[in-house]
C-alpha cells in the first residue's frame, strides 16, 4: 500500500476550487479518468446498498443541452467530463436481493448466511413514510460519492466544479432518467483549469481551525 504523503495531500486540497472557467481544449486522459471512475464505484454508502448511478457526459450536443439546464453554466459544456449523480428512486426490497446476491457472488457465501443482515436492510428500508424518506436517504449517499470524487480528482491534478445549480427535472428529461428509474441530484464538471479563470489564484476563503473543529 502507498501512503500519500501528508503535506502532499494539503497540498492538493489546497490548490483545488470550484473551477469557473475550463479549458475546452483540454481533455482528461483515458487511464486517469479510468481510475476516477473506479474512485465512484469504490465510494462507501450505508450498508453498502450504492443506491445510485453515475451518468458520465462527454457528447458535446448533449453538454450543450445541458447547459440550458444548468442556468446557463459554460462549465457544463468546456468541461472533459461532466457527471451528472443520480439516485435510485424508490430503494427497496429488489435492491436488497440484488445487492446480496452480489455479496454472495464476491464473497464465497450463502445468501441463508445474510439473512439477518437481509433482514436489517429491509426493516430500514420499511419504515413510515412519516418518518422515512428513502429518495432523501438516497440523496444523501450521492453526496458521499461526490465528496470522494472531488477529492479523488484533487489528488490526481483534475479540476472539479460541484454543481447544485442546476435543473434535474430538466436533466431527467435530457437524459432519459425518468424511464431507467434514477432521479438526478447533483453534477460535477471536470476537466483542466483555464489560464484565464481568475478564481484560480484567489486565496480560499474558510474559517479558522478553531472555528470548526473541537476536540472533546
Amino acid at each position: 500500500m502507498t501512503v500519500m504523503d501528508p503535506k502532499a495531500l494539503i497540498g492538493q486540497m489546497k490548490w483545488r476550487y470550484a473551477t469557473k472557467v475550463f479549458d475546452p481544449a483540454k481533455k482528461i486522459p483515458a487511464d486517469v479518468w479510468k481510475a476516477l471512475e473506479e474512485t465512484l464505484v469504490l465510494t462507501p454508502s450505508s450498508f453498502g446498498l450504492q443506491p445510485w448511478k453515475f451518468f458520465i457526459v462527454t457528447d458535446p450536443a448533449i453538454k450543450e443541452k445541458l447547459v440550458a439546464a444548468s442556468w446557463g453554466q459554460k462549465q457544463v459544456q468546456d468541461c472533459s467530463h461532466h457527471v451528472v449523480f443520480a439516485i435510485k428512486k424508490g430503494t427497496g426490497p429488489a435492491d436488497v436481493e440484488k445487492y446480496i446476491r452480489r455479496i454472495v457472488e464476491l464473497r464465497d457465501g450463502t445468501a441463508e448466511a445474510l439473512e439477518g443482515f437481509k433482514k436489517v436492510m429491509l426493516g430500514f428500508l420499511a419504515q413510515p413514510a412519516d418518518k422515512f424518506d428513502v429518495n432523501h436517504w438516497a440523496a444523501l449517499q450521492v453526496y458521499i460519492a461526490l465528496g470522494n470524487f472531488m477529492t479523488s480528482a484533487a489528488v490526481l491534478g483534475v479540476d472539479a466544479c460541484p454543481m447544485e445549480g442546476i435543473q434535474p427535472a430538466k436533466y431527467d428529461e435530457i437524459l432519459g432518467l425518468n424511464a431507467k428509474g434514477y432521479h438526478t441530484f447533483v453534477a460535477c464538471a471536470a476537466g483542466y483549469r483555464s489560464a484565464s479563470d481568475k478564481y484560480a489564484a484567489l486565496p480560499k476563503v474558510r474559517y479558522k481551525p478553531e472555528d470548526v473543529i473541537e476536540h472533546i
